[in-house]
């Protein structure tokens, strides 16, 4: 599904479904803007496309295969790039997967791509049929609110994650399980994709010596540079979930270590006081003839030997703190 959006400057208008055959005539003017929008496209859209643009075989590639992370790719008369959107779902057995946004970024027009729908597009398509103000500002100013979009939806996936580990570092010391191992390292996961695509999105705005790398209008450049605030505000968060979940995990690790500890001190403390005893019974439990084997006292005595065999044991171990 190709859908275009042609805003004309002078007349301060936008038409709608354009002849892409034309597309050098609408063009010709720097100051008009086109916006071309694919959906679930197909190779032979994108087969159409370049051969309109001119766009160089190896972006056409990256925009059929998978690309595993963020990137920009700077051509003669464009740039090309790569972002990923996120979709969270708690339920299922992977919770987080990425939904990919290919863009070409010209001097006067701007492309995306993308398989899935995604939300800051249709928003800004939403826009473009009740108003010209967004298109009024160029392609970098249309490319920055489709990238502001998809960075804000990381915002509630974060939010959610804090509210999963607080809630796992209440359970670790009330009840501790197996299924919190497993939820942490959901977790870990998750947290590790997060960084996997928001640090590269970070590189390509990133403003380096006073030059970014691609071309950005002097006017648009404080949105970027809010944007950038925004995406190093969630790698910072990422950063204290990591560390927070590590943490924890190494907490819960104690806390089973210290009960096993606890029960193994005091089936020692059981073995201990046992061993002697079995020996005594096994001893006067042998086919032989004792000295006073054929009282009836003996196996009173002996019992209150073991008694008090015991209670000098324990009370040993309680002067040791060992109880």
């Amino acid at each position: 599904m190709i859908k275009s959006y042609f805003y004309n400057r002078s007349e301060d208008t936008i038409i709608y479904d354009i002849d892409l055959k034309q597309k050098d005539e609408y063009l010709k003017n720097p100051n008009n803007l086109l916006w071309i929008d694919i959906y679930d496209c197909t190779s032979e859209d994108l087969a159409v496309l370049a051969r309109v643009f001119d766009f160089h075989p190896l972006a056409i590639e990256d925009c059929l295969q998978v690309s595993p992370r963020a990137k920009v790719d700077r051509y003669d008369n464009y740039y090309f790039f790569v972002f990923h959107a996120l979709r969270y779902n708690e339920e299922s057995d992977e919770e987080i997967t990425t939904a990919e946004l290919d863009v070409f970024l010209g001097s006067n027009y701007l492309i995306t791509i993308h398989k899935e729908a995604l939300p800051s597009v249709a928003r800004l398509v939403k826009q473009c049929w009740y108003s010209t103000r967004l298109m009024q500002r160029g392609p970098d100013y249309v490319l920055y609110n489709i990238v502001d979009g998809i960075v804000d939806e990381y915002f509630p996936i974060l939010e959610r994650i804090g509210v999963r580990i607080d809630e796992l570092e209440d359970e670790i010391y009330t009840n501790p399980a197996r299924e919190i191992t497993e939820e942490f390292l959901a977790l870990k996961r998750t947290i590790l994709l997060l960084r996997k695509v928001i640090i590269p999105q970070k590189r390509i705005f990133a403003n380096v010596n006073g030059r970014y790398s691609f071309q950005i209008m002097e006017d648009n450049k404080p949105y970027y540079m809010d944007l950038v605030d925004h995406i190093e505000g969630i790698i910072d968060a990422t950063d204290t979930y990591r560390d927070l979940v590590n943490g924890a995990v190494d907490t819960y690790y104690s806390i089973i270590s210290n009960r096993t500890n606890e029960v193994m001190r005091v089936l020692t403390i059981i073995s201990t006081i046992i061993l002697p005893l079995t020996f005594i019974t096994g001893l006067f439990g042998m086919n032989v003839t004792f000295p006073f084997g054929d009282s009836k006292w003996a196996i009173w005595g002996i019992t209150a030997f073991m008694v008090v065999m015991t209670g000098m044991m324990l009370g040993y171990f309680y002067r040791r703190n060992w109880l």
